[in-house]
């Protein structure tokens, strides 16, 4: 990123930050954590992605003189004296967070900052805009692969995403998660990302013949030729123009590489169309589809016996149509009083935003033998018992009777140091290797927390020390309440 973010934030942030400097309270220091806590698309797994946007956002974090200038013309009328603390802002804090490609679930820290209340607190909205996001798309993009499997999966929604920015990080997200290409020229060359395109409609209508233009595209392409055949009439006119081109293309030494299916029954038309190829002798000839797919239209698809080789998918996926956003959220869970750090938790009238107190880490515990994951583990960051290999008891925090112990295991730390007093400690992975590193992550759990219709929860167990504290600043809060409550009465 070439120009400032600091300014891509919610005007609160500022006003908190304000009123900190005001107060004197802006060296605070505090502990805020990014988890969500609703499975997207009622799937079994998210897919964690936006590291890589976050550390970009972090290495620019300046206020620009313009930035200042802004501040300055705001009704709150901030003070020229904490106008000049942000022109001198820096982030000098820690952020831990979990790898990007990792198959992640609800109610787990997914980052974790800490430092500064006056620099803990601006990075919110950022690193959630960031998160929510791309978390969002890879995870519908892991939902489409499953479905998929070994076909080759192509990513087309540039023109419906939410902008530049959506449709250039979405493309990204969608490769993480196992798509093959991307039809975003500037993604591809930002990220390294294949790109894959054919035609549109236009160039067709832009002929006096259907033939003509398919010829005509062919002669410009001749090594990357595959050619929208439903303009007109798909297996009337479409398919056998194009078998014509391919048998031109043969006799100069080249080959048809597919035809493109973009409207009308996908299922039907991709079975006479492998019909009309094969008979022509064009086995090797793709057939690709598109047209609103998604993971569901692609498993229909399947089940109706398709013969579809690539799917291009586009305005379903870069907008995750179905659930356009993950909720994520960034919760404080530790701040500093008289010198120590102390846990701190938010009470709702709505249970599950009952936030869990304390500075958390989380482990993947993982079978020694099967080299399966049983379950992600919550503890306090002060705890040692995982590290140690002591027998864990793994509970249902809502039902703490279901319970099991394990002493022989394997455990993943998943969040990893990212930052260290603001300086970037963590060797960023190429994509590749982020693309690689979710396969792994794939393999490492059972089918059935995979599939797309009812999957088994996967279990997020907190340690007994980490729900302990939770139900102890409960009570503590239910008995400060009650002791309000009688003395307005004696009054």
């Amino acid at each position: 990123m070439n120009h400032s973010m600091a300014l891509h934030t919610d005007k609160y942030q500022i006003n908190m930050m304000y009123a900190h400097w005001k107060n004197d309270t802006h060296n605070q220091h505090t502990v805020f954590e990014a988890f969500f806590r609703k499975m997207p698309f009622g799937n079994g797994y998210a897919v964690f992605a936006g590291l890589e946007r976050i550390i970009e956002y972090m290495e620019q974090l300046r206020f620009t003189d313009d930035d200042i200038a802004y501040l300055g013309e705001q009704e709150e009328q901030y003070d020229a004296a904490f106008l000049e603390e942000l022109r001198n802002f820096r982030f000098n804090g820690h952020i831990d967070a979990v790898k990007e490609g990792t198959l992640v679930f609800a109610n787990e820290p997914l980052v974790r900052v800490e430092g500064r209340v006056f620099e803990t607190q601006l990075i919110e909205t950022a690193l959630l805009n960031f998160m929510n996001f791309q978390t969002l798309i890879a995870t519908k993009a892991s939902r489409i692969k499953r479905v998929a499997k070994h076909d080759i999966l192509m990513e087309f929604g540039t023109r419906r995403a939410q902008e530049a920015d959506a449709s250039l990080w979405g493309a990204r997200a969608a490769y993480i998660a196992g798509f093959h290409a991307t039809s975003n020229m500037l993604a591809g060359k930002r990220f390294s990302i294949p790109t894959k395109g054919t035609h549109a409609h236009a160039w067709v209508q832009s002929f006096t013949s259907e033939h003509q233009a398919f010829e005509s595209f062919a002669k410009a392409l001749p090594d990357h030729v595959t050619l929208l055949v439903d303009t007109y009439d798909t297996l009337h006119s479409g398919i056998p123009n194009a078998i014509q081109i391919a048998k031109q293309l043969s006799e100069k030494g080249k080959k048809l590489q597919g035809i493109r299916l973009d409207s009308g029954d996908l299922a039907y038309l991709s079975i006479e169309a492998r019909k009309m190829l094969d008979e022509a002798g064009l086995y090797d000839v793709r057939i690709v589809a598109s047209n609103d797919l998604d993971e569901y239209t692609i498993a229909d698809l399947k089940e109706q016996g398709a013969r579809v080789d690539s799917w291009g998918v586009g305005t379903q996926l870069i907008t995750a149509a179905d659930q356009p956003s993950l909720g994520g959220v960034y919760k404080l869970v530790a701040r500093e009083i008289n010198g120590r750090l102390e846990p701190t938790i938010k009470i709702s009238a709505n249970p599950e935003k009952v936030t869990a107190p304390g500075k958390k880490d989380v482990y993947r515990i993982i079978h020694p033998k099967k080299q399966k994951a049983i379950a992600d583990y919550v503890c306090l960051a002060s705890e040692s018992d995982v590290e140690r290999k002591q027998k864990l008891k793994l509970f249902d925090p809502l039902h703490p009777y279901i319970h099991k112990y394990v002493d022989q295991y394997e455990a993943e730390k998943l969040l990893k140091p990212i930052y260290r007093s603001g300086q970037l400690v963590y060797d960023r992975p190429l994509l590749e290797e982020i693309r690689a590193y979710h396969e792994q992550q794939i393999n490492l759990f059972w089918p059935e927390h995979l599939r797309k219709k009812n999957p088994e929860p996967f279990h997020v167990d907190y340690s007994t020390k980490a729900w302990q504290l939770k139900r102890d600043m409960i009570e503590m809060y239910v008995q400060e309440k009650e002791k309000l409550r009688l003395m307005r009465q004696e009054e």
